[in-house]
């Protein structure tokens, strides 16, 4: 059997790191009206020479090198995002150019804050499948560039940054629920349309011919992400024949602490199992799992054999959730 085993993170973050404060001086807000109703004590936000495709290729670098490989030996490259670089080409194969590598499958998923679960599963399937080897699996926004700086309920909660993984194929005799498996376990998508007008954009090409600036009813958003990501939790779970008590670690999506806080205590999971780092990074969308998972990786709290739940939501609504063990 092949499965997909994770063999390096990395990330990267812009160079200007802003803090509450900063931000209050042009938006009518303070750091203790962020910090109580979201924990974001700070954000990164890109400089004009920083893009989408720049901190992807600084975050699959990094991650590269974790991995032992060099640039040659990735096949297939599939990059998340909600901010790409141009509606077209893709910024994935801008990825690719940048890093010298040659022939190779390379596209973006767009699915906002779950768009790395979703580039998950679709890079485990293609392995599995035997079609690749070794694959790239990157999260990378620019959300400030869709900001309304105007806004003081959203313009808050967001950062840029990017994160990223090797994905490579092993062949595994074990079972997925011993612990010996290493690798990819389960994933679990879901989307529901309906909910398009709580989080969404109000702009692009085939509309408004804009980008627009970013629209949400938080409230609402709130609501439906607890009740969503603990139920896909759970499913992720029970499809890799798993208990929640053999979980080692949580890495969820950085949206606000008290979504983090809700979700946990709805699965009776102790907070010291969960990996925070929303008060650092704010929101960036794709791109918080990976930045939490290689923060996580690198400071040696997750280690080799840990069972570890990526989960997000996002706008869509899309949800999803994805069982590792490191």
């Amino acid at each position: 059997m092949i499965r997909a085993v994770l063999t390096g993170t990395g990330a990267a973050l812009p160079r200007r790191r802003v803090s509450n404060a900063e931000l209050a001086e042009r938006v009518d807000t303070s750091d203790e009206w962020i910090v109580e109703r979201t924990g974001i004590r700070f954000r990164h936000i890109a400089d004009d020479d920083e893009t989408t495709a720049t901190l992807a290729r600084d975050a699959a670098i990094a991650a590269i090198a974790a991995a032992g490989l060099i640039a040659g030996d990735i096949d297939l490259i599939v990059l998340a995002t909600a901010t790409p670089d141009n509606t077209f080409p893709a910024t994935a194969t801008k990825v690719q150019a940048m890093l010298e590598i040659g022939d190779c499958v390379a596209f973006d998923v767009a699915a906002v804050c779950s768009g790395f679960l979703y580039a998950v599963q679709v890079a485990d399937s293609m392995i599995r499948a035997g079609a690749h080897r070794r694959a790239l699996v990157i999260g990378a926004e620019t959300f400030s560039r869709i900001l309304d700086w105007e806004d003081r309920t959203t313009c808050v909660l967001f950062g840029d940054g990017a994160g990223a993984i090797v994905l490579e194929a092993r062949e595994s005799i074990e079972d997925v629920t011993d612990a010996g498996a290493r690798g990819v376990l389960a994933t679990r998508l879901h989307a529901d349309g309906r909910h398009n007008g709580l989080l969404y954009v109000d702009g692009g090409p085939s509309t408004t011919g804009t980008v627009g600036k970013l629209r949400m009813k938080g409230r609402e958003v709130f609501r439906h992400a607890v009740v969503n990501l603990a139920a896909v939790m759970e499913e992720a779970l029970q499809a890799a024949g798993l208990p929640s008590d053999a979980v080692d670690w949580v890495v969820p999506h950085q949206a606000n602490a008290r979504i983090l806080d809700a979700t946990a205590r709805k699965l009776s999971l102790p907070s010291e199992k969960v990996i925070v780092t929303v008060d650092q990074h704010a929101n960036t969308s794709a791109a918080s799992v990976p930045l939490a998972l290689d923060q996580a990786v690198r400071d040696g709290r997750i280690k080799p054999g840990h069972l570890v739940v990526l989960e997000a939501m996002g706008g869509g609504f899309t949800w999803g959730a994805a069982v590792i063990r490191m």
